[in-house]
């Protein structure tokens, strides 16, 4: 593995740990967010906590720590090899997203679901699948009110989309595996959904 590729997938992981919900939340309220509604350090809690404006700004940086490594990745790969390329970039994506998830800031506890952060990563791995998912995020979320149910269905219709869209193995693996992921993270949504009482968007 080529030393550039292991900086690279540090840097990520780096990147992807830093809990910037958790950290605009303590900044401007003085709260901790790990102890606020859900306890999820991710945009969807950081709105409940801190309004409109810090659940806006943790859901842009949360994007950009999945899109810069991506987009670093892409144009850091040696040669001219597409598979090589998607193979640095899926290999970064998971770095990121596996430091949101499981961040070193927070002795790898209490991490996010992944969502924003997969979509920063997909908005350079594949644009139009994203779309896809994102159409099937406001879809699901606009006729359930539940921010978990939306993105319950991108996460499902990701790898589908992107394997439609003709991707390499590389892609389609990193894909399962992060879709994988959000799911499996948002478990105890998918209880209270069931249940009935899972939180509707604006309460």
């Amino acid at each position: 593995m080529s030393i550039t590729l292991i900086y690279l997938c540090v840097f990520a992981y780096l990147l992807g740990s830093i809990p910037f919900g958790l950290v605009f939340i303590k900044i401007f309220t003085a709260q901790d967010l790990r102890k606020i509604g859900s306890g999820n350090i991710g945009a969807t809690n950081a709105r409940r906590a801190g309004g409109w404006r810090l659940g806006l700004a943790t859901l842009i940086c949360d994007v950009l720590k999945g899109a810069i490594p991506v987009l670093i990745a892409s144009t850091a790969s040696p040669g001219n090899e597409n598979a090589l390329k998607e193979i640095w970039m899926a290999i970064s994506a998971i770095s990121a997203f596996c430091g949101h998830l499981f961040p070193v800031y927070l002795k790898f506890k209490t991490g996010g679901k992944g969502v924003a952060t997969a979509a920063g990563c997909f908005v350079v791995i594949s644009p139009v699948a994203l779309l896809i998912a994102l159409a099937a995020f406001v879809i699901t979320a606009g006729i359930s009110k539940r921010v978990s149910a939306g993105s319950l269905a991108a996460a499902a219709s990701l790898p589908i989309s992107v394997f439609w869209m003709n991707q390499s193995p590389a892609i389609i693996g990193c894909t399962l595996i992060i879709s994988m992921a959000i799911i499996i993270r948002h478990k105890d949504n998918i209880k209270r959904v069931f249940a009935g009482t899972e939180p509707k968007i604006g309460k």
